[in-house]
């Protein structure tokens, strides 16, 4: 049990002592210093309760704590907010636990399996700087999920099954009519790798889509060729599959260089063979009706204040819904994982397709009531014009070249006696950092402005400050092991700037709950930020590696330690790797 945890339970049993009975005691952090570390609010509720002066019932409380060797003060403010000051013994044993295993400060959650839903990537189309919130808020997440104790299955669902294949694959079949897939009289072994290359793909799908707009027949041709796709003709599936390697190869190269990992890589496609058995589901359900043509499921519920339009199974041409296929992919979820949860990190702007296929879930029975599908919404980012950014062209700008233009403005402030290979995989993790932890800062469902000179300063609330500070705080650990010095236990504190610190390790529950709970890391990088300035503070006004008295030395740099392996655990949650120097 974390410190504050433990302590809340103590002063359960304290009031309890003292004559009156309380469900639950919260201590906060006091927004009074100078009257103590923490405060308890509570007693104005008792006084409720109890029908009495609240005063008198904190007197007593307060007479109770001071029998105990945990507070170095406790006193009463105002009509019975109790100050709590804890003693330095006490919290330097706790620090000291932390110093030895950081997992004593995390509160581990009760088991459940939870499907995570990120990415979500189209095949044969450039990733765009779209693609980078939900899949680093999705990895963020899953890694938050697991350091709580939660089984998490990260999917990344690509798009691999819809018209923009027919389209690619028509566009190659008119620039390369000769090609094996696309002769039906052929019996031979098609070849081992796609004759294109991803580039190509990126270019052919922007060509081909801008044509079926202007060019009926063209587009007619092209749902021919996804029909023929989805039925997996010989030849056209073959291709297909050529593509989605390629493709998917690229997306991983890129997703690979921002720390994000996924543990399925399907698609639209793994669910293609569920779609009919539910339709046929919902149609035996009596679920089902028909709308000019088209095949829905009324998914409205008694007090909705907004209508909630019926959900499309089949459009009225025969071809199947997104929401279709999504009713199917959480089918084959059930069937192949029976999670607890399926949270899906995608655009909030996507929000009233998922309330649909949640409801047509539940209402259908495909997802037991005991299961929760939870929608994880997020803003945008934008350019410092306040829309979405792009490129100087006007374009969407292509995730890569994000990655680069931040990579460009980090090396603009590099040491320079960093140089040639060290320099390039240095600047790569920095300036990855930086994009990261600016992506991660902002509330998730908010639009956000992506400032690149600011995001990538040393100074202020950056992922370059960050990382800075920490390979300083592990150089100084370096140091000193180098130095023959003691890293001992955590026994004292000289001053404000080293109890400080201490006090805010205490937080690093809160914040990791708080975050689990809101499912935004913009809890845990803010509290990291907090975190680093406050030993960084500590860091400015002493001189551990001089410090003259030995005792207090070894345990400056046991609390740095401990501080240490406590933003080793935040970066790791948000997906952030830490270069050996800057």
């Amino acid at each position: 049990m974390d410190f504050i945890k433990s302590q809340e339970e103590k002063l359960k049993g304290i009031i309890k002592e003292s004559g009156y009975e309380i469900e639950k005691v919260t201590l906060v952090p006091s927004s009074r210093p100078d009257l103590g570390q923490y405060q308890f609010n509570g007693v104005m509720e008792l006084a409720k309760i109890n029908k009495m002066n609240p005063r008198i019932i904190a007197d007593a409380i307060v007479e109770k704590m001071k029998e105990s060797s945990d507070y170095s003060d406790v006193n009463v403010a105002g009509p019975g907010f109790i100050n709590i000051t804890f003693s330095d013994d006490v919290l330097s044993r706790y620090i000291d636990e932390i110093r030895k295993d950081v997992n004593v400060n995390i509160e581990k959650q009760d088991k459940k399996k939870i499907v995570i839903d990120y990415g979500g990537p189209n095949v044969a189309k450039a990733l765009h700087v779209g693609h980078l919130r939900s899949a680093n808020i999705g990895e963020a997440l899953k890694r938050l999920a697991r350091e709580v104790n939660f089984e998490v299955i990260g999917d990344i669902h690509l798009g691999d099954w819809g018209r923009p294949l027919g389209l690619v694959i028509l566009e190659l079949k008119k620039r390369y009519p000769d090609w094996v897939y696309f002769n039906e009289n052929y019996e031979g072994d098609y070849p081992e790798t796609c004759p294109i290359e991803n580039k190509d793909l990126e270019e052919i799908y922007p060509y081909a889509s801008a044509k079926a707009k202007e060019d009926e027949e063209y587009l007619e041709e092209a749902r021919l060729i996804t029909t023929k796709l989805q039925q997996k003709e010989k030849g056209y599936y073959d291709l297909w599959k050529q593509i989605v390697k390629i493709s998917s190869d690229e997306v991983k190269r890129t997703y690979d260089k921002l720390n994000v990992s996924f543990d399925l890589w399907y698609g639209e496609s793994d669910a293609d063979e569920y779609v009919q058995p539910v339709i046929n589901y919902l149609k035996e359900k009596g679920l089902t009706s028909e709308s000019q043509g088209a095949l829905v499921i009324d998914v409205s519920l008694p007090g909705d204040t907004t209508e909630i339009p019926p959900l499309l199974l089949v459009k009225s041409n025969g071809a199947v819904s997104y929401e279709t296929t999504d009713l199917a992919t959480i089918w084959q979820r059930m069937k192949d994982f029976n999670p607890d949860e399926i949270w899906y990190v995608v655009d909030k702007r996507q929000e009233l397709h998922f309330e649909q296929v949640f409801r047509a879930a539940y209402k259908s029975g495909i997802v037991p009531e005991n299961v929760k599908l939870e929608f994880i919404g997020f803003g945008t980012m934008n350019g410092k014009d306040g829309k979405p950014f792009k490129t100087r062209d006007g374009g969407v700008m292509r995730l890569a070249e994000l990655m680069e233009t931040v990579r460009e403005e980090t090396l603009k402030k590099f040491n320079p006696n960093i140089t040639g290979k060290e320099r390039d995989e240095i600047s790569e993790l920095v300036s990855v950092g930086a994009l990261k932890y600016a992506d991660l800062l902002p509330n998730r469902s908010t639009d956000y402005i992506f400032d690149i000179e600011k995001f990538s300063d040393f100074n202020g609330k950056t992922g370059v400050y960050i990382l800075y500070s920490t390979v300083r705080m592990r150089s100084l650990l370096s140091k000193a092991k180098e130095a023959g010095e003691e890293i001992g236990s955590v026994t004292k504190f000289a001053n404000e700037t080293d109890r400080n610190v201490a006090l805010k390790l205490l937080e690093m529950p809160s914040s990791i709950n708080e975050a689990m709970y809101d499912k935004s890391l913009s809890e845990i990088s803010e509290y990291l930020y907090q975190l680093i300035n406050t030993y960084n503070n500590f860091y400015n006004a002493n001189k551990v590696l001089g410090e003259e008295d030995v005792e207090l030395k070894k345990s400056w740099l046991g609390l740095t330690k401990a501080t240490y392996n406590a933003v080793s655990v935040l970066l790791n949650i948000l997906g952030i790797e830490e270069p050996e120097k800057m």
